[in-house]
């Protein structure tokens, strides 16, 4: 691979918010060459898109975010992308991956509070077709996520429990 799109890869996952020409003064290129080549890594699709990392017990409390695990049924023609693509298009679901081990797939799914994920699992992921089976995964506290570190607060309400 090419070490200078390598290397713009490594720049966006840490800050996507660096201009083109931030990047181009790390990397020793124009502004130029640095906006041709994020431009091709989106046409080529390998940069998808770009998002904020959230604090969201500090945005929203009562959020909620579930890692269910699914055992599935693999269709013919498709394998297991016609039932992960179709768990995709929920609103509710924030990633599927297809996983080796116990289970074929791991959901990443976020609502406004428990009971609305819990219903989201029982009353539409179980019962669709293909879908076997579903172990649910409560996100209680996050400390890392995508490279960023979560600052553990002074005054978290929560008592901290020892063994």
């Amino acid at each position: 691979m090419n070490e200078i799109r390598s290397k713009i890869l490594h720049i966006l996952r840490t800050s996507a918010r660096l201009t083109n020409a931030q990047i181009a003064a790390m990397l020793g290129v124009s502004e130029q060459e640095a906006a041709d080549k994020i431009s091709n890594l989106e046409n080529e699709g390998i940069i998808i898109g770009y998002s904020a990392i959230i604090n969201e017990e500090k945005y929203d409390r009562n959020a909620v975010t579930a890692v269910i695990e699914l055992k599935v049924s693999p269709q013919i023609e498709n394998g297991y992308g016609a039932v992960a693509n179709k768990i995709a298009q929920n609103r509710e679901v924030e990633s599927v991956q297809l996983m080796s081990g116990a289970y074929d797939l791991a959901v990443t799914v976020k609502g406004e509070n428990l009971r609305e994920v819990a219903m989201f699992v029982s009353d539409r992921l179980a019962v669709m077709d293909g879908v076997l089976s579903t172990a649910t995964h409560f996100i209680l506290q996050r400390f890392k996520e995508k490279g960023a570190l979560f600052a553990l607060d002074a005054d978290d309400e929560r008592s901290l429990v020892s063994p």
